[in-house]
């Protein structure tokens, strides 16, 4: 099972999912060895911006195709929840867009500060106290994102789990990053926003969306 917001979904098996995440024009098989060239890549010097746990990818593809002069790229670790996102992309043709499935704890054998801005949706908030270093706001990983940012680092964070995001508040401020946007209720503010498929599914069910959009000078 894994984590997306306030639920836990079970991982079910995808048949071939191996092989159809592998044999995707879209997935990048072996991110490592692009580490300092993603811009080559994508053939442009576009800014990139990179989603950790896309899930089933409506977010990330979403904002590929609202924003074609941005390089977008989304992080999975489970090829059988990454193979959804390239259903839907079938039909699609995107330049602008890359999948990974890697683990986000190594980022920095991937990544030499090429990235404008990262998205943390609905991430495992580790609820308990020995696990806060798992968090992806935890110091830890505030410390590594450092190594794959360009420029001025830039976060944004949607959570339905309100311990997650005070505590992500506190980490993020004590780490020197400054707050350009904060909403205890997102479905209310007039925010740019395109909707992972649950938050759509929590905004329905009244569920309040958290989200913090923070900058390091």
């Amino acid at each position: 099972m894994f984590h997306l917001g306030g639920m836990y979904m079970r991982l079910r098996n995808v048949k071939d999912a191996k092989k159809i995440v592998s044999e995707s024009s879209y997935v990048i098989n072996d991110p490592e060895s692009i580490k300092g060239h993603f811009s080559e890549l994508f053939g442009n010097d576009n800014e990139i911006h990179l989603e950790i746990g896309m899930g089933k990818g409506d977010f990330i593809i979403g904002n590929a195709l609202k924003y074609p002069n941005i390089n977008f790229i989304g992080m999975e670790k489970y090829e059988s929840v990454m193979v959804r996102a390239i259903e839907k992309l079938n039909d699609l043709k995107i330049d602008n867009l890359k999948l990974i499935r890697y683990d986000a704890t190594y980022l920095d054998r991937v990544f030499d500060h090429e990235i404008t801005s990262l998205y943390l949706n609905f991430s495992d908030p580790w609820p308990k106290k020995k696990h806060a270093k798992r968090r992806l706001t935890s110091p830890i990983f505030l410390n590594l994102y450092d190594n794959i940012f360009k420029g001025n680092p830039h976060i944004v964070q949607k959570t339905d789990n309100i311990g997650l995001f005070a505590y992500s508040l506190e980490t993020l401020s004590n780490y020197g990053y400054k707050f350009n946007r904060v909403s205890l209720d997102l479905a209310n503010e007039d925010i740019d926003n395109v909707c992972t498929e649950y938050e759509k599914k929590f905004m329905s069910l009244g569920v309040k969306i958290n989200y913090v959009d923070a900058v390091k000078k």
